[in-house]
């Protein structure tokens, strides 16, 4: 199996040293802690902040993180090398994902390219052999131009009506540019990994894939205050036999990936900075196979705060605030084994979500069952946290 290899120039944004980073590493003898980068120095900040759901619903998160009492504890560099599985000292610390209370929802179907290959999976009812025929029928039906659709707009409402007259109206059309986004729940609090671990496919899925995305942190208020890379990996077979079966598709052990850290919003970073981000992809096969892909949100067809409007407010609150993943624009459709199978992972393929202001997340994929399973939940962290005496009123 390839061996996953993290280090700091790779995985932290090209302006870190401007970057206000905020993570959490698992210490040895302590537990989950909430740190800070600082001159690549980890600082453990969790005393004033016990939790990074705290430091979200702060008035100013980044302002909160710059003035809480730090105290360095390793640099990050050795962190990072001590996190994957492979070689773990776990008397040293190693890296989380960088949330931990908070809701951990998705929203779907929100490029255009990615609601054709959703449409293709429930023609096809998750057989990959009938995907290549399906894909061409509908592009030569309607095109492949949806981006230019306003969602629940006059000429989205047309197209409808003429798909529907046509007999190609699909449920992910409908999410696609009707009114109503698709928010579904990917998994629940702290059963996110993080950079360098191993993420999860379920054995009995024979097509799948990655999806790149970015993970914007949402307080309780519904204000956007930071973001993160995440993978919402997608068992394509499995929903495409039915969409019932989302639950089974996206929430498995370890099938929710998120990191490197969370970078919050201040004066060198803010949602603008989002809305042109380009996400790029690497697969490398334990074969020597190799794709390459992105995702510019620029091409998304509802705007962030669109979505996050969707996911909370008066109708549905979030006390502990959420995350939320923005959607793919990358869908694979290239053989990569068999003529007309498409894509699908392999066991031990490595995946490496980057961007520029955000930095890398790297998984290597294996079976859920393979997996470390999850065991420690909202319930043992507040056990932990006020054995340490960091639990407060207010």
């Amino acid at each position: 199996m390839a061996e996953l290899v993290l280090n700091q120039d790779t995985t932290l944004p090209e302006d870190a040293a401007s970057a206000t980073l905020v993570g959490r590493v698992w210490r040895p003898g302590t537990g989950p802690s909430v740190v800070r980068v600082r001159a690549g120095r980890l600082e453990d900040v969790t005393e004033s902040i016990p939790t990074v759901r705290d430091l979200c619903e702060a008035e100013d998160p980044a302002a909160a993180l710059k003035a809480a009492r730090g105290v360095a504890f390793a640099d990050v560099a050795s962190v990072l090398r001590n996190t994957p599985l492979d070689g773990r000292d776990t008397g040293r610390p190693w890296l989380l994902a960088p949330l931990d209370l908070q809701a951990v929802k998705a929203a779907g179907v929100t490029f255009a390219v990615s609601m054709l290959e959703r449409v293709i999976e429930e023609r096809a009812r998750g057989n990959p052999d009938q995907a290549a025929a399906i894909r061409e029928e509908i592009v030569g039906l309607v095109g492949e131009d949806f981006a230019k659709l306003k969602p629940g707009s006059p000429e989205a409402m047309h197209l409808k009506q003429v798909l529907i007259e046509k007999g190609a109206w699909s449920q992910y059309l409908e999410v696609g540019i009707g009114p109503d986004a698709e928010i579904f729940s990917k998994c629940q609090p702290m059963a996110s990994v993080g950079t360098g671990q191993d993420a999860g496919i379920l054995p009995s899925s024979t097509w799948n894939n990655p999806e790149p995305e970015v993970v914007l942190a949402v307080s309780s208020a519904g204000r956007i205050v930071g973001a993160t890379l995440g993978n919402d990996v997608n068992l394509r077979d499995i929903e495409g036999r039915s969409a019932l079966l989302l639950s089974k598709a996206k929430d498995n052990n370890a099938s929710c990936a998120i990191g490197p850290f969370l970078r919050l919003f201040d004066d060198g970073f803010s949602l603008d900075d989002v809305r042109r981000m380009r996400v790029d992809l690497l697969v490398e096969g334990p074969e020597g196979y190799r794709l390459e892909g992105f995702s510019s949100i620029s091409r998304i067809s509802r705007d962030p705060v669109d979505l996050v409007g969707q996911m909370m407010g008066r109708h549905h609150q979030y006390p502990d605030g959420a995350v939320l993943f923005l959607g793919t624009l990358f869908a694979p459709s290239e053989d990569r084994d068999e003529p007309g199978q498409g894509f699908t992972h392999k066991v031990g393929d490595i995946v490496t979500i980057s961007s520029p202001q955000l930095g890398r997340l790297v998984n290597r994929m294996r079976h859920t069952d393979e997996c470390p399973p999850w065991t420690f939940g909202v319930s043992h962290l507040l056990r932990n946290l006020a054995g340490r005496g960091l639990l407060r009123a207010g």
